[in-house]
């Protein structure tokens, strides 16, 4: 008889599959660089892979494998590869997947540093890029090169809140032998699975919703299949980007709260949004749960909800962006998101402030664009601050 497939909640608390010999609740923090073998027998058979003990903490560690296994189950993959940071997922994945002569397409409102390590490093190794509005498939077709081997979306878009559709993505993607890549950060995995839309891989920066509490940061890469593990895995191991077990421990604590944490942003967010597009100071919003937003059909087919990430324009432009930033009491002014407490910053000044500002247009990051984090304070309190806030531009 197989193993019963837990139910979500069910995995973030059990999905490790970890059994403790002392009967632990959690998950131990192995806080070792290296592991002592039995025997030269079983330090022969770990070194030949032919055992599922371990030798060395980059090369792999208990604590942090609980965390890759849970992560895998929760996105439907046959394995997961923890690194030390979001943009460790990010160039691992590069590396892995592309060579000199190579060319990449990728969202074009994206997370700043995922593109600007491609359009300075990489490219010096001869990678091209090119960024496109995802959320129209046509640009997609028309940037596909003969050497194009990576079609890498975000969705929902930092910071945009712009939906692009991950099936489509997937049937051009397979139509043209291409590897689609999406950063699954926005939603986490308990609103949007990419890999059941056809994608081969999957990055989280886990500093952000699977985490939750703002006090590490991490990344993750799931893939599909054992054939796409097992040519990530090695890339990340001899780049050294891997995760530490305290670090994982700590994931693995924040993760078992993520559906409650999300229900609660989200349930906030809506209020917020609804709140902010009613508000004179405010020229549009953008957020999945409301009708007005241009992929708000879209967004209900392929995420279990809209999330807790608002973006939102102010009449005043940039001026008006700082005077905002400047007064907000509640809200964090700070980068990041996906925590239990509300964020808020400004892309133009902050976030992408390197990109230059035809790229930023070109992406719809525009002057007076805000993002915000959507926390799980009291909602009221939240809409209070920024009604002051707004109040002062």
């Amino acid at each position: 008889m197989s193993e019963k497939k837990l139910r979500f909640n069910s995995t973030l608390i059990h999905g490790s599959g970890y059994k403790d010999k002392l009967l632990s609740a959690n998950v131990p923090i192995y806080q070792t660089s290296t592991f002592a073998f039995g025997s030269a027998e079983d330090g022969e058979k770990c070194f030949l892979g032919e055992s599922d003990g371990y030798i060395y903490t980059r090369l792999g560690n208990p604590t942090i494998k609980a965390l890759e296994t849970t992560v895998a189950r929760l996105e439907n993959g046959f394995g997961a590869v923890a690194t030390a940071s979001g943009m460790a997922a990010v160039n691992t994945v590069y590396m892995a997947l592309l060579e000199k002569g190579a060319h990449m397409i990728g969202t074009q409102a994206v997370y700043g540093p995922s593109r600007s390590v491609m359009e300075e490093q990489w490219k010096r190794f001869g990678v091209e890029s090119t960024w496109v509005d995802t959320t129209e498939i046509e640009n997609i077709k028309k940037a596909i090169k003969p050497n194009t081997k990576v079609l890498y979306i975000e969705t929902p878009a930092n910071p945009t809140i712009a939906v692009t559709d991950l099936r489509a993505c997937s049937e051009i993607a397979s139509q043209h032998n291409l590897y689609l890549v999406v950063d699954n950060t926005f939603c986490s995995p308990y609103l949007q699975n990419p890999l059941d839309f056809g994608a081969d891989v999957v990055i989280h920066s886990m500093t952000k919703f699977i985490n939750g509490h703002a006090d590490i940061v991490a990344g993750m890469i799931v893939t599909k299949t054992e054939e796409m593990y097992r040519k990530i895995r090695p890339v990340m191991v001899n780049l050294g980007g891997n995760m530490d077990p305290h670090q994982a421990y700590l994931v693995l604590r924040g993760l078992k709260t993520l559906a409650i944490r999300i229900d609660k942003a989200q349930e906030n967010a809506m209020k917020i949004a609804e709140y902010l597009e009613k508000n004179p100071k405010v020229q549009w919003v953008k957020y999945p749960g409301l009708k007005s937003h241009p992929q708000y059909e879209l967004a209900k087919k392929q995420m279990r909800g809209p999330g807790a990430m608002i973006s939102f324009e102010l009449k005043g432009g940039f001026e008006a962006g700082k005077i905002l930033m400047n007064n907000v009491k509640l809200a964090l002014l700070a980068v990041s998101l996906g925590g239990v407490e509300s964020l808020i910053e400004h892309p133009a000044s902050m976030t992408h402030s390197k990109v230059s500002k035809e790229a930023k247009l070109e992406a719809g990051i525009t002057d007076g664009l805000v993002r915000f984090s959507t926390g799980i304070e009291d909602v009221n309190d939240i809409i209070e601050d920024l009604e002051q806030s707004l109040s002062k531009i």
